[in-house]
């Protein structure tokens, strides 16, 4: 999916450098346990059983492991995500056979589908058990192969060090994602000889992380010839940790900047060249920067249906600058001028030197960045009042964006509310949005924020969830009042699954057909009481003048996680909105919004903006020389 190497070596690359150590007469469970602490592992998160309890008495010896017991494998999974995107290190799970391991099937496919380094450990059924319908077998090498980067069964104990050491390396380098180890359980019991560090055995795995001169030459004289360039960046780009060699990259040459809702905090989304985020439910400078631009920059990112909507009407005019540690997703969507395989911060530092040794004129973009900013001021973000004096959800994120800052790590489920926390928080920093973006797993948000806190614990982390997602997994909340990480959730509680009821408006003549989650004007579920039994502070907002009070009452509580039940109008939508479909020129807007604390209001219906983005180019775009006689 995204350009994701980190040019620094990785704890399973400084282990090759190291001198073998003296051979020590351990078992296989132990010599995973050992194997985690030398690759620099801090937490595991799991959910023991039959096939991992020689695993489980391992780490009841260690004195240097961490381990997080969840209530749901699913759980386990989700919070090594969050903690890896976090952090940028491993995120590690672990579970029994059979049904412990095919829980993880979902968080693994959605690690691996937004580029996130993840490592499972699961228990297996004896080697002699294997293929017979053994109690609790699963062929979870099989059923995992196609969502994971890469699998391994270890079939020997002295297999084991070189199996995690590679499962690391994999899962960490080129572009990351999900690795799985399946170990049988007498093979943790057999004993080895452990010596540390293993020998690598990955034939054919050499991913390239330095550009091609000759492409970085290509793209720099491209860019000094684009009058509309645009910076289309992607997750690739936390990921690499290249928000620093971005920022000069868009600076020094005044070039726009968009993030995918995998990129937001790669570039200050307070700064002047960011028109925000592209794409289905993206700002309408975004999508017209897009849209119009000549030449696209594009890093890190990889395309996805919805950033481009209909793929043959997007960015017609634009040639295509496509940087990406992974070569299959180049050329797969767009045609491309200019491809680059590299590490994202690699590629942009050598297209800053490129650029300066060449002495190549920097590209004239004041009048494309004042048609932009012209979008801005006409198409600011804003919400729509709800009926019955309701909360508009739009204004609780934004509220709390304003009161927390951009230093907290905020963690969004996927839906309506993921969308509203991609719009309305503003994300300065990269490694502070956290989200299923590839995969849309609802019931991400709790544990992953719960994973998040256990790798950043001095971080303030807020899951903002919908009401359906946390139905999911909110279970976590027991794990979080026990481990001691105080998590606090933002509920956004509209009674409803959001998303496919806005869908089911637009689309399908308000049938709600099973959209409704509440009974009637019940507050069943009574989240408040859910809350309090699962060891959390809970409070239950309906009104607009308690929102802040609430939310600072709430940052108070750092001794157990915190629930604030926001309930919200049900029909509150999304916009901007690209039909799914259809072409990014179509993005509609709704013209009735209400800016974000402020009374006024236009009182217009929702419309197609393709006449206003045109009108307004025009008007910002000098007449050609040959034209003007």
């Amino acid at each position: 999916m995204t350009d994701t190497s980190r040019s620094r070596p990785t704890p399973a690359m400084l282990a090759q450098q190291n001198e073998a150590s003296a051979p020590e007469r351990i078992n296989g469970a132990q010599a995973i346990v050992r194997s985690l602490e030398e690759l620099g592992t801090d937490v595991v998160f799991g959910l023991p059983g039959g096939a991992v309890l020689p695993l489980y008495e391992a780490l009841y010896e260690s004195t240097r492991l961490q381990h997080t017991l969840v209530r749901h494998e699913q759980g386990a999974g989700h919070a090594a995500t969050g903690y890896a995107q976090a952090t940028g290190k491993v995120g590690v799970c672990c579970a029994t056979s059979g049904p412990g391991a095919t829980n993880l099937v979902t968080p693994l496919a959605d690690a691996n589908m937004d580029s996130v380094p993840v490592v499972a450990i699961t228990g297996q059924v004896g080697k002699d058990l294997l293929g017979t319908d053994a109690f609790q077998e699963a062929d979870i090498r099989g059923v995992t192969m196609p969502v994971t980067k890469h699998n391994f069964m270890v079939t020997s104990p002295e297999q084991i060090p070189a199996a995690i050491a590679e499962a690391f390396h994999v899962a960490s380098t080129g572009r990351p994602g999900a690795v799985l180890v399946d170990v049988p359980k007498d093979i943790q019991n057999m004993e080895l000889d452990f010596v540390w560090p293993p020998k690598f055995d990955l034939p054919g795995y050499r991913p390239v992380t330095k550009p091609h001169p000759r492409q970085i030459e290509e793209a720099v004289k491209l860019i000094a010839e684009s009058k509309k360039p645009v910076l289309y960046i992607g997750g690739g780009v936390v990921k690499a940790e290249a928000h620093e060699e971005l920022r000069e990259f868009a600076e020094t040459y005044d070039i726009p900047v968009v993030t995918t809702l995998m990129a937001l905090g790669a570039f200050p989304e307070s700064h002047r060249l960011h028109m925000g985020m592209p794409g289905m439910h993206g700002t309408v400078p975004a999508v017209a920067a897009m849209q119009r631009a000549d030449l696209l920059i594009a890093i890190g990112t990889r395309f996805d249906d919805r950033a481009t909507g209909h793929v043959e009407s997007f960015a017609p005019e634009a040639k295509v600058i496509h940087a990406d540690i992974d070569p299959a997703e180049i050329g797969k969507i767009r045609a491309v001028e200019v491809p680059i395989v590299g590490d994202a911060r690699e590629v942009l530092s050598r297209m800053l030197k490129a650029y300066r040794r060449e002495e190549l004129p920097a590209p004239t973009t004041g009048k494309w960045l004042d048609y932009l900013e012209s979008l801005q001021e006409e198409f600011p973000l804003g919400y729509q009042e709800q009926p019955n004096g309701k909360l508009a959800p739009q204004y609780v994120i934004q509220a709390l964006s304003e009161e927390v800052g951009p230093d907290a790590i905020y963690c969004a489920g996927v839906g309506q509310h993921q969308m509203w926390a991609a719009q309305f928080v503003i994300y300065e920093k990269p490694r502070t949005w956290l989200n299923s973006g590839g995969l849309g797993t609802m019931g991400y948000a709790v544990p992953a924020a719960m994973g998040a806190k256990a790798g950043a614990p001095e971080k303030e982390v807020w899951a903002i969830d919908g009401d359906g997602c946390f139905q999911m997994t909110n279970q976590e909340l027991v794990t979080c009042a026990v481990e001691n990480l105080p998590i606090k959730v933002a509920l956004i509680n509209n009674g409803n699954l959001g998303m496919v009821r806005q869908w089911q408006t637009l689309f399908y003549e308000g049938h709600y057909s099973h959209t409704n989650l509440k009974p009637k004007e019940s507050y069943l579920p009574d989240f408040l009481m859910l809350a309090e039994a699962m060891g959390c502070a809970a409070f239950r907002v309906t009104r607009e003048e308690d929102v802040l009070p609430t939310i600072r009452e709430a940052r108070k509580i750092n001794d157990r996680p915190v629930v604030i039940d926001f309930i919200v109008g049900e029909d509150a939508q999304v916009w901007p909105m690209v039909a799914a479909g259809t072409s990014n020129d179509e993005v509609q807007y709704a013209r009735n919004l209400r800016p974000l604390f402020d009374e006024d209001s236009a009182g217009e219906e929702p419309a197609e903006i393709h006449e206003v983005m045109q009108d307004q180019e025009q008007a910002t775009t000098p007449t050609a020389p040959e034209e003007q006689n």
